[in-house]
């Protein structure tokens, strides 16, 4: 009696399988034997993290499709309230009102242009003789992709604010890789950003000016009294610091450079923690260099909620800033 063991293995009974299939169970196959290898199973660490990212990604795309869809619901509805507005003039009043509104495009255009000149020239005499502000971003492996997606609409901001700002510093990106290296290049116009990039360490960046090095971190003892033009000064690109709390301190340490800490504490109390946003430092750094006055610099960036003083106070001493929409933000990057 055969079995269909024996009859295969006797040459009876010839099993046809397709080459793909053949490729497909050498390509599972251990160098070292024929026997599979069993897939191996995501850690439970690593499947949250697999979940959180493909959560954030779908609200992501879900929010910039919710934006598109009510720009076009925007458009649309101007477009219609110009064709009525011209539907009911004279042909003459319509002519005159073509022209009129063309006028005030190229107006703007030329405004806008005039802004962009002007705002190059600025950045590229930063880039000679304005104060070197380096943000380190070496962080990113401790962060999440909705984090390191905050840490590149702050670092956008910065940019943004140092064009518009009147004294400009000489801002640096180190040691940017990975995610936020890819997230970076991605953002329309950054190659054109007049800034200076260096994916490596910024101590291998400025390997012979190690003494001029000084890291701004809350966790110093050392309050920082002036800017120094001779400096450089480091902020450490980290989003939710609270869980790696002293981390920029010990960095420092390690590499044996300089830190200070803004000095907050001289000028008011605030309701929380000290640590503030890389774009909330970069703002009070270039509202000093305009100033050189640290309590103006502080009640103009320092968002109210975050201190401890009266509405009286605020009225009087708070200095407001100018408030520019994300867009518009991310208009003046683009357009450098």
């Amino acid at each position: 009696m055969f079995t269909l063991s024996s009859l295969i293995t006797s040459g009876l009974l010839h099993i046809h399988r397709p080459a793909k299939m053949d490729s497909i169970a050498a390509d599972q196959t251990h160098d070292t034997g024929d026997h599979l290898s069993p897939p191996q199973p995501l850690s439970k660490n690593a499947q949250k993290k697999l979940l959180k990212q493909q959560r954030f990604e779908a609200k992501k795309a879900e929010k910039k499709a919710a934006i598109k869809e009510a720009k076009k619901r925007q458009g649309e509805m101007k477009r219609k309230e110009w064709e009525e507005k011209l539907s009911s003039l004279s042909e003459e009043e319509r002519v005159r009102m073509i022209e009129s509104r063309k006028g005030v495009r190229r107006e703007r255009m030329e405004q806008r242009t005039e802004e962009r000149e002007s705002k190059a020239l600025r950045l590229s005499e930063a880039k000679k003789h304005g104060q070197n502000v380096v943000l380190d971003l070496q962080f990113s492996d401790l962060m999440a992709p909705n984090e390191i997606h905050s840490l590149v609409q702050q670092i956008m901001y910065c940019y943004a604010v140092n064009g518009r700002s009147t004294v400009p510093c000489h801002l640096w990106l180190t040691g940017y890789e990975g995610e936020i290296e890819s997230q970076l290049q991605k953002m329309p116009g950054f190659d054109k950003w007049i800034i200076e990039k260096d994916t490596g360490p910024y101590i291998n960046t400025f390997e012979t000016q190690k003494e001029h090095l000084v890291y701004l971190t809350a966790d110093s003892e050392t309050m920082l009294s002036e800017l120094d033009p001779k400096k450089i000064y480091i902020i450490g690109g980290l989003v939710d610091r609270n869980r790696w709390k002293g981390i920029t301190m010990k960095k420092a340490v390690d590499q044996g450079i300089q830190t200070a800490k803004l000095p907050i504490g001289n000028y008011l109390k605030m309701s929380s923690s000290q640590v503030l946003t890389v774009n909330q430092v970069i703002e009070i750094l270039l509202k000093f260099l305009e100033t050189k006055d640290w309590k103006a610099s502080f009640f103009h960036v320092i968002p109210q909620r975050k201190r401890c003083e009266t509405e009286e106070q605020a009225s009087q001493e708070e200095v407001q800033g100018d408030e520019t929409s994300d867009q518009e933000m991310k208009r003046q990057c683009i357009e450098t």
